[in-house]
């Protein structure tokens, strides 16, 4: 075989296809249509002289060869685009560019947007598009989003992590609340009446596990979906908000509330950035991770990379 004789933009195809075990898939990240996507594995299998991926029911899987080929031809990828990388600087006032980023209601209160104005003022062109993702990895891995911006623990091999800043939790109360008088400790936190922000509406969270490592017990008397509604039931309520330091301090400006010290056990989290290794070398990716990077700096974050 001849690399003359090759077309090299089946690899590409061949990646996509190993990477989402799926025609349908590959075709929609590579802006192909199944027909042609299913063509060009057709073709791939007689280069290569072996079925590389199978059905099994709805999905493909690939042969032994398949399995042997995938990290090879990333790293081939990797290789390639590293080469070109330096060729193909961003414009970002000519960039023309949808990006997908999954994040959380405080991911999009503190990142996106003060990203989104950078963005809408250095690169009118380009498009955020925020969606909540139930499976992060596969969501990225897929091509379903390009960012992936919250709290991410064990990512798979193929997924780049980076530490943004690390974040604090503090409580909310209403301004003449009785527990506004004193330091909480963490007994006197358990004995409140508590609301937690729970998309899925099981009153547990991180301050659950933390208590019940200290014998303690707290009274979670409300749950919401949203951080938008949360702070406004502990105005008119006796109720304490565990919540993220900033995404707490505007908010209590705003709606005239207290902002307490958590006691300290409940600690807080490290804010991170994942994207897909595929795109660790694409200028335009490069360009949002930067654009991140310079938000979290302006708001004085504790950056780790």
């Amino acid at each position: 075989m001849h690399l003359s004789g090759l077309d090299l933009n089946l690899l590409v195809v061949l990646h996509a296809l190993l990477e989402t075990q799926s025609v349908k898939l590959a075709a929609a990240r590579l802006a192909l249509s199944p027909s042609a996507t299913s063509h060009a594995l057709g073709r791939l299998r007689e280069t290569v002289g072996d079925p590389i991926l199978v059905r099994a029911g709805r999905r493909l899987v690939p042969t032994p060869r398949g399995e042997r080929l995938r990290p090879q031809l990333a790293r081939l990828l990797e290789d390639v685009e590293s080469l070109l990388v330096d060729a193909a600087e961003v414009d970002p006032q000519s960039l023309r560019r949808a990006f997908r980023i999954s994040t959380t209601d405080y991911g999009e209160r503190v990142v996106l947007e003060p990203l989104g104005h950078d963005i809408h003022r250095r690169a009118p062109g380009v498009d955020l598009y925020g969606l909540r993702s139930t499976s992060l990895a596969s969501d990225i891995r897929e091509g379903r989003c390009d960012l992936g911006v919250g709290v991410i623990s064990g990512p798979p091999a193929d997924i780049e992590v980076e530490d943004l800043f690390e974040e604090r939790f503090v409580c909310l109360l209403r301004e003449d609340h009785p527990a506004a008088k004193r330091r909480l400790t963490l007994r006197r936190y358990a004995a409140l009446d508590h609301i937690l922000v729970a998309p899925g509406g099981t009153p547990r969270g991180v301050a659950d596990r933390v208590l019940e490592e200290h014998g303690l017990h707290r009274r979670v008397a409300r749950t919401v979906a949203s951080f938008v509604v949360a702070p406004r039931l502990v105005r008119g309520s006796d109720y304490v908000l565990t919540i993220a330091e900033r995404m707490a301090r505007p908010l209590a400006s705003q709606l005239g509330l207290v902002v307490m010290d958590a006691p300290e056990p409940l600690g807080g989290f490290t804010l991170k950035m994942a994207w897909h290794r595929r795109t660790q070398a694409d200028p335009a990716h490069r360009w949002l991770r930067d654009q991140v990077r310079a938000v979290v700096t302006d708001m004085g974050g504790n950056e780790t990379r």
